[in-house]
Order: C-alpha cells, then structure tokens, then sequence
C-alpha cells in the first residue's frame, strides 16, 4: 500500500522526501519496482494457498489445495502449487496408520451390555498334577513311552555315542530316544 502511494505520485515528490515520510526504505521501494510479475503473483497465490492449507487442518497435500484453488476459479499448475507450498514449509500430515493408543480411559457407552446376563469367570489355575500327566501323553504320542511298562519311559542303550566328546549323559541320551 505504501510502495504503491510512493509509485503514484513520485513525479510530484522526491522519492526520498516520501520513503522518510512514511518509513520505508528507498531501497525497498525500488526493489518493489523491479519484482517481476510472476513474483507479485506468485506472493498473492502463496497467500490463497496457505488459507486452503489451514483451512483443511494441515492435511491437504499439494494436489488437493491445487484441487480448491481450481474450484476457486484460479488458473495455476501443480508444479506451482508444490513450489510454492515448499517455499513456506506447509506439509500435509501423514494419515494414521492405525488406531490411536488406549489409555484406558472409556466413556460408559463404550463398553457394550451384557445382553445375555451371563457372568463370565476365570477357571481356577489347573492342579500341579496335571503337568506330567500331559507329558506321559505326549511321549505316548511321540512314541517314546514304553505302553506295556504302565506308561514309564523307555530305557535305550546309549548305541555306542561316546559321552566324552562334549555331551553330557542327559544330551546323549535324548540323541538316542525312538
């Protein structure tokens, strides 16, 4: 607005006289004569696409302010777009992957009714006993449980492993299991 005052009646004043009159620089007036149209345009552009940019919270990419800015009957490029959106450091926010974290805090209608009245419960902690029993029937399975013998394990002869080159007698006789 300044620039422009000092552009329309610098024939009247001195451009110096009028710059110290509303506190410009002489410099910065000139600099302002000699900008290109491109630049004026491409400031006024900067402008309207960073309102698109806030205006959809910082998700749109470049593709979709030059999408507004279209619909908005501004005739621009997508290049322009980009430059101009990576001039003023705007970056759309990457989408969530995934949903947030569950910090346990839960409205009372989050969780659902229980429509069927069922009281559901934990089973108790299964008794210490059962443990080898299960063993039994997997080496009953695996075939390493002598039947006839009452469900005791087999005893095989070690088949001429030495135990000397490392093994311990447990590790040599697992080797050697049906």
């Amino acid at each position: 607005m300044r620039f422009g005052f000092i552009a329309k009646h610098r024939e009247i004043w001195p451009v110096q006289w009028i710059c110290e009159a509303l506190g410009v620089s002489r410099a910065g007036f000139y600099a302002r004569l000699t900008r290109s149209k491109r630049s004026r345009s491409d400031e006024e552009l900067g402008a309207r696409v960073r309102a698109s940019f806030l205006a959809s919270d910082r998700t749109y990419g470049a593709r979709r302010v030059w999408h507004d800015l279209l619909a908005a009957g501004l005739a621009c490029g997508l290049h322009r777009i980009e430059r101009l959106m990576r001039l003023q450091g705007l970056r759309a926010r990457p989408r969530r992957r995934r949903l947030p974290p569950d910090l346990g805090e839960r409205q009372a209608g989050a969780v659902a009714p229980n429509v069927l009245d069922r009281a559901f419960q934990a089973r108790a902690h299964r008794p210490a006993d059962d443990a080898p029993r299960k063993q039994v029937e997997h080496d009953r399975h695996a075939g390493r449980v002598d039947e006839q013998n009452s469900g005791r394990a087999l005893r095989v002869p070690f088949a001429g492993i030495m135990v000397s080159d490392g093994h311990s007698r447990s590790q040599a006789a697992m080797m050697t299991r049906i």
